[in-house]
């Protein structure tokens, strides 16, 4: 932006919202912001901007002198701030069109996508460029280890952000990531996900496809050559493409060659390079970040030396404690197939111990049955699990609703015991009894579970 501006945020305490906010005020802007969830730890990372802060939606809370206010995704008509904004013709935009406006335009802008891997890979691709003294702009759905923030504007021509294919605003239903300019878009993977607003696998790819049409004929798209989804797009796409995987036919052909608890090395067509990462998913993060840094200018070297340094994603197989010798370990997993590869890359680290996996159903699409065999499968991967009631069960169908009795049946039936528990404390009596020194418990939500992490720590 050329010239300071005065933003109102229309729900300013989500994780996006909130970083975005807190990026633009760093720039010298005046914000401001309501929300119906203000308690810490964004309410303190927002006063301590010096961002003022409205507790409830109500037209009191617009100033009046305001450039633009933002309409965030969970904001939808009957809001009596979003109404008093329209009565008054008041200038809104949503956040998407917010940063391509204003923070993306004129930038090269690499845009990750994909179901799964978005947060980590936009985070460790943002580093590799740090690390290379580049100073990139960037936007992370997520709380990255190795910044102090989960957005940040700079000066620098390189601008990250993650794309997420989820709906923009309540006025605008396409995917935010249509907004996002890309220079370079990578296409980690694509599955069945966000049930609540696409239909089938085909609107979702859809929605990717018109992603990659706002590619330039001198960018370059990156995805997966191993899925078969992803490989749907190379017909129509009409900037460059590149396939990268372990396949033999992939254009950037990775090899895995050796793993230790802590790291997983592997060769892009020959070049070495290493990852401080367990599990073959966290390779192809990687591999998807080689290759893009390296369009962007960056040396292979460059590239190892941000690969080594790269510490990871808060709620990613992060350690909360251990008591009685046993582990427990926050993950933000809630697809089948990211519970699956979360399980498998902890295997690595935590070889020859017991893996226990506690699943809350809470996502839009988790909380359906549209997954549950994927489901089923996924939770084989344990030793032993234990899946939660689902989480506000009358915003689904009965005859759409997860069945969490024949989940737990079904993966018990197949060898892994497998439990089902309708509360917190059931679920903490239950891994108490089943669990001894050594074991591991990997706590599966995109929420904060009640608080189970803690209450597992103090009961163990």
């Amino acid at each position: 932006m050329a010239s300071p501006k005065h933003i109102h945020f229309i729900g300013i305490c989500g994780t996006a919202m909130g970083s975005t906010a807190v990026a633009l005020r760093a720039l010298g802007h005046t914000i401001s912001g309501s929300d119906a969830q203000v308690y810490p730890p964004m309410s303190d990372v927002l006063r301590g901007a010096g961002i003022t802060l409205s507790e409830g939606y109500g037209p009191q809370n617009l100033p009046a002198t305001a450039d633009v206010y933002v309409v965030g995704n969970a904001i939808s008509r009957g809001n009596a701030e979003l109404e008093a904004v329209l009565e008054q013709k008041l200038p809104y935009v949503s956040m998407a069109e917010l940063l391509k406006q204003e923070v993306i335009q004129g930038k090269r802008s690499f845009v990750v996508s994909g179901t799964h891997g978005k947060t980590t890979t936009t985070t460790m691709l943002a580093w590799i460029f740090e690390q290379a003294g580049k100073n990139p702009g960037f936007m992370i759905g997520g709380v990255p280890e190795n910044f102090t923030s989960g957005a940040r504007f700079t000066n620098s021509d390189i601008f990250i952000i993650e794309g997420d294919e989820y709906d923009t605003a309540y006025f605008d239903k396409r995917s935010k990531f249509l907004h996002y300019l890309p220079e370079c878009a990578i296409v980690n993977n694509i599955e069945f996900d966000h049930a609540d607003i696409f239909e089938n696998l085909d609107a979702i790819l859809l929605s990717f496809q018109r992603m990659l049409n706002t590619v330039p004929r001198n960018g370059l798209v990156l995805i997966n050559g191993d899925d078969p989804n992803c490989l749907t797009l190379r017909a129509k796409c009409p900037a460059p493409l590149k396939t990268v995987g372990l396949g033999p036919t992939c254009d950037f052909r990775i090899k895995l060659t050796g793993s230790t608890p802590e790291s997983t090395a592997f060769e892009i067509n020959g070049a070495a390079f290493a990852v401080p990462m367990m599990g073959e998913f966290n390779v192809r993060n990687a591999a998807m970040c080689v290759c893009a840094a390296r369009f962007g200018g960056l040396t292979d070297e460059q590239i190892r030396e941000g690969l080594s340094t790269f510490r990871g994603i808060r709620r990613r197989q992060q350690e909360r404690g251990t008591a009685h010798g046993i582990t427990v370990i926050d993950d933000f997993g809630h697809h089948p197939t990211a519970i699956r590869e979360t399980l498998r890359g902890l295997r690595q680290r935590y070889n020859g111990r017991r893996l226990w996996a506690l699943f809350e159903p809470r996502s839009n699409t988790s909380r359906r049955n549209v997954l549950q065999n994927e489901l089923i499968e996924a939770l084989t991967e344990a030793d032993g699990s234990v899946i939660a009631a689902v989480a506000n069960p009358e915003k689904v169908a009965a005859d759409q609703r997860l069945d969490t009795a024949k989940v737990a049946l079904a993966v018990t039936s197949r060898g892994k015991p497998c439990w089902f528990e309708a509360n917190t404390d059931a679920i903490v009596s239950r891994l108490k009894n089943e669990t001894r020194t050594g074991d591991v418990i990997v706590v599966f939500s995109n929420g904060g579970f009640d608080g189970i992490h803690d209450k597992l720590l103090q009961t163990l």
